[in-house]
């Protein structure tokens, strides 16, 4: 009898414990952990540059007041880069339905920089057809790189064949450089619910 209330008294014990470290078992992954504390308390981003597709210097966040939706990739990647553009491709027509599109830039960072040149840049955003000012390819400076995927708790490890698996999201950086939100690629909807929130009216 003893030993029965002893195992129920440390199963209630675990139960609390997993309770408390998993906002209430809404986060049982690291992921899901990540982006319901982005969502909720909208940390800073460290501002960061990328030279664009077309060689020119852009800025994170944007001078101009836009909200940004960055996504992390790497041109050489044959699956989950691939279908990221043709996501970016159909978000910026969303966008544009909702007349939100002016108010938005969509950026692709490489985090494959001294690979992924400009001409690399320009041939992935000519197959997905980033138009260079609403959706553009970037890549950032070698040395900013590890901070830039501490910030955005970006995951790259090598996958064995000579690529890369890393994490795939898409991340609402507000005009004042805090993350406001994390989503699946291909969840428009709540990017694009989120988005217009951040913007108001």
């Amino acid at each position: 009898m003893h030993a029965l209330v002893a195992s129920l008294l440390s199963l209630v014990a675990g139960v609390v414990l997993l309770w408390s470290h998993t906002d209430g078992f809404q986060a049982l992954t690291a992921e899901r952990a990540r982006r319901l504390e982005a969502a909720r308390s909208t940390p800073p981003v460290a501002p960061f540059t990328v030279e664009t597709m077309d060689g020119t210097v852009l800025r994170v966040p944007r001078v101009n007041g836009r909200v940004a939706l960055v996504e992390f990739i790497y041109t050489r990647c044959p699956t989950l880069c691939q279908s990221a553009g043709a996501d970016r491709k159909r978000l910026g027509a969303q966008l544009e339905i909702e007349d939100l599109a002016d108010r938005v830039s969509l950026l692709s960072v490489s985090f494959d920089p001294t690979h992924d040149d400009v001409p690399r840049l320009a041939d992935y955003g000519r197959r997905h057809r980033a138009d260079g000012a609403r959706w553009t390819v970037g890549r950032p400076q070698p040395a900013a790189l590890a901070g830039l995927r501490s910030d955005f708790g970006v995951t790259v490890i090598p996958d064995g064949y000579g690529g890369r698996a890393h994490s795939v999201a898409v991340h609402l950086v507000t005009a004042d450089g805090r993350l406001a939100g994390i989503f699946d690629p291909d969840d428009f909807g709540a990017i694009v619910s989120a988005t217009r929130r951040t913007l108001g009216p």
